[in-house]
């Protein structure tokens, strides 16, 4: 793969955050993805977040898969770490990445073919275990790399560039992530980044499994008249259900809404999500209400964005699994091997 390295010049009053890095220091190369493409816009959202939040590039591990998504963690936090895996297997690389340093910020970048066709069963139990990670698909419908066959995410009847209709009924990632048990799901559009920033900054907080699926047009493939997929397609048929923003907790916040009309989600860590509530009956504790109307909704050929739902008492895999707190990378043998000893202790306990 060529990279292409960005000018080391830039402003001299860039504003600078808390540990006194710019957005600069949180970019990549340039990237090598089509013109337009949105994939393109969710690396410039995750800068944004990872920078806003002031943390560190060298605690994250980034991980992908295959696939034009797969290929953007190249274009972001470039001092992280980073694991580029095979087609469909990033949620086992990124379990073991998070089971060995639970230190780590864990940002994993997949596509609707990475994750709904060949990766489907990995997704599925990643969600499962409560990896604590950031799980994000960038969903256009389509095999980009492979010239613009239909995923198992596209809707039925939606039609190709070369106007072939797509008989299959769609796996919606949302609907998925909701029944098997992730604590926090939520959906955004590629284009609109006052609502996707602030998720992405929700989910990189959220202690347990995050997901979002973000709709990201494939501008070579399935942009036309007839994709489901498309940015004319989405901003028609886009639903917000909840307008969302995120504070980390400082000595003073000022935020402009309406009285009566927002919800302070607590997050585990101990951080908030400020809600501000279009449809004031939607509830984003009620897993079974979320899904609900994702599936109502997407019957009437609407898009739902915004955060569907958040556990305000979500654990993560190293809780379930009792882990010790030191990362497991650190442990020297003594800790790993405790000899005969301790291995006849445990069997005879069983006798």
């Amino acid at each position: 793969m060529t990279f292409v390295a960005k000018p080391r010049v830039h402003h001299p009053k860039l504003p600078i955050n808390e540990i006194g890095l710019t957005r600069r220091d949180y970019e990549g190369p340039v990237s090598t993805l089509c013109a337009g493409c949105g994939h393109d816009s969710v690396s410039a959202a995750i800068v944004a977040a990872c920078a806003e939040l002031s943390l560190p590039p060298h605690k994250f591990a980034k991980i992908s898969g295959i696939g034009c998504s797969s290929k953007t963690p190249s274009y972001f936090l470039s001092k992280s770490h980073g694991f580029n895996s095979v087609h469909g297997r990033m949620p086992s690389v990124a379990t073991g990445a998070n089971l060995a340093n639970r230190e780590l910020y864990c940002i994993g970048v997949s596509g609707d073919g990475d994750t709904a066709s060949i990766g489907l069963g990995q997704f599925a139990h990643i969600v499962r275990r409560r990896i604590n990670m950031l799980y994000i698909v960038d969903n256009n419908g389509t095999y980009g790399l492979t010239k613009g066959q239909f995923s198992a995410t596209n809707d039925k009847g939606s039609t190709s560039k070369k106007g072939s209709p797509n008989l299959y009924e769609p796996i919606d990632l949302v609907s998925m992530a909701l029944q098997i048990g992730a604590s926090f799901v939520a959906r955004s559009f590629s284009g609109d980044k006052k609502q996707l920033v602030p998720l992405i900054k929700a989910g990189l907080m959220h202690k347990g499994f995050a997901f979002i699926d973000v709709i990201s047009p494939c501008v070579a493939f399935n942009n036309h008249q007839g994709s489901t997929k498309s940015y004319e397609y989405v901003r028609d048929h886009s639903e917000t259900v909840t307008v969302s923003d995120y504070f980390q907790p400082h000595d003073e916040i000022t935020v402009d809404y309406d009285p009566g009309s927002s919800e302070d989600v607590k997050m585990p860590d101990g951080s908030t999500l400020r809600l501000h509530k279009l449809d004031r009956d939607f509830d984003v504790h009620d897993r079974v209400n979320a899904l609900n109307y994702v599936q109502k909704r997407q019957a009437e050929g609407e898009v739902v964005t915004g955060l569907l739902y958040v556990d305000p008492d979500a654990s993560d895999c190293h809780e379930i699994l009792d882990t010790v707190q030191r990362p497991l990378n650190e442990l020297g043998e003594a800790e790993l091997c405790p000899g005969n000893a301790a291995l006849h202790a445990i069997n005879d306990s069983f006798r």
